[in-house]
């Protein structure tokens, strides 16, 4: 697993494409689609249901089992294919791994992917430039115009851990951090590792009088959001909170300025500039956590909604998805800092395809849904075969409840 990661696939030539013109899914008209109430993320990554659109009633069908979803992706995976040829995938450097893996494994069409950030894969997709752009955001509500032309697809739950090089401390020790004292870190009011906000957290840890370098991400990257949502829904004060920004991004453009910083392309990009800069942090995609380890990078227990400071892990990870009781019908959600699971790994995520609803051909559709389908399903693509080695974990089954309806929309 470590030695594929970083490298890319060959690919043949695409076109040079912007952002522009990014669109996603209406959730008023998904949810009339998938018959289901309407459920809104908020750019803080909360969700609300709006009382004028949301319709309750008593006659709702109950929710499938595992069982039950198994024989739909049993359906979806055994179609035909034929004349589908190779998929194209491009996007997170987080999910890019895992999508390695597939691709040389038994997807049901053959895949030819690569890496390139959440925001490469998202305007790739939209722009038809290739068939599954990978992101670990959505596309947010503010994009949503008219009809679900395109779909946030979650496959699979991923996390991010906060990494650093702190000379003369262990890697195992873990030190604890939260929100706030990461966001002065990259805000440039906590300049040391000595400082009283961490030392006191820190109690019989020997922090050195050494300048922290914080390493940040220069694309447009589905980190960049993961990491600044956990400082916006636990630092009220955090410089991501005044005016103008309005929320989590894929690439947020007015950093602080801060003294030393480095500004880092892809996960591998950043790890190495950890590993290669004395007292540094930077965030980094759990998918690479096993080579930081193998690199002695030491990595953070961080705190979250109930006051704890956890580690990642494939239990603390499972505690915070599954607190998530309620998933939207559009998959639009932002899992960070739950704020109900006691034990729970703040940093978590879905990992996306972002898939055109309306495909050129039903060959084309059909290849699409049988590889997505293939990819959740936890005897497949989502068995610990192919999750273990990057530390990911399959869909909840209410979240591959509703991944399934969106992967039957491919038409």
């Amino acid at each position: 697993m470590q030695n594929d990661v970083g490298t890319t696939r060959a690919r043949g030539p695409r076109r040079r494409l912007g952002r522009s013109g990014m669109m996603g899914v209406a959730a008023i008209t998904l949810a009339s689609t998938l018959g289901v109430g309407v459920v809104f993320a908020t750019p803080g990554g909360a969700t609300t249901k709006h009382p004028s659109t949301t319709h309750v009633t008593s006659h709702a069908a109950p929710a499938p089992t595992l069982a039950d979803l198994e024989t739909e992706l049993t359906t979806l995976e055994s179609q035909s294919v034929s004349g589908a040829g190779t998929l194209t995938e491009a996007g997170s450097s987080l999910f890019y791994p895992l999508w390695e893996e597939w691709a040389a494994g038994r997807p049901p069409v053959a895949l030819n992917v690569a890496a390139g950030g959440s925001g490469k894969g998202q305007s790739e997709a939209l722009n038809g430039a290739i068939t599954i752009g990978a992101s670990d955001a959505y596309l947010p509500n503010s994009t949503l115009e008219g009809v679900p032309s395109v779909l946030n697809i979650p496959v699979v739950v991923s996390s991010q851990e906060i990494v650093y090089n702190l000379p003369g401390v262990p890697a195992k020790t873990h030190l604890k951090l939260n929100a706030t004292i990461v966001s002065g870190i990259y805000g440039g009011t906590i300049t040391k590792w000595n400082d009283p906000s961490i030392a006191s957290l820190n109690p019989g840890v020997t922090l050195p009088d050494a300048t922290i370098v914080p390493v940040r991400r220069s694309d447009s990257s589905g980190d960049t959001f993961l990491f600044t949502s956990y400082l916006f829904r636990g630092d009220s004060s955090s410089w991501n909170h005044p005016s103008p920004y309005g929320g989590p991004s894929l690439y947020y453009a007015t950093w602080p300025s801060v003294t030393g910083e480095l500004a880092e392309n892809g996960n591998t990009g950043l790890l190495a500039a950890v590993k290669s800069t004395p007292d540094s942090i930077g965030y980094l995609g759990i998918a690479y956590l096993p080579l930081a380890r193998a690199e002695k990078v030491g990595y953070a227990a961080l705190e979250n909604g109930s006051g704890n400071y956890e580690t990642a892990s494939l239990g603390t990870v499972e505690q915070e998805v599954s607190s998530y009781r309620s998933i939207p019908p559009d998959g639009a959600i932002s899992l960070i800092d739950s704020k109900a699971a006691k034990h729970g790994y703040p940093i978590v995520n879905f990992e996306y395809a972002i898939v055109l609803r309306r495909q050129t051909s039903p060959a084309l559709a059909a290849a699409i849904q049988a590889t997505l389908a293939w990819a959740m399903d936890p005897r497949s693509g989502a068995s610990a075969t192919y999750l273990g080695p990057v530390l990911f974990k399959p869909l909840p089954t209410n979240a591959l409840a509703v991944a399934v309806k969106l992967v039957k929309l491919i038409s």
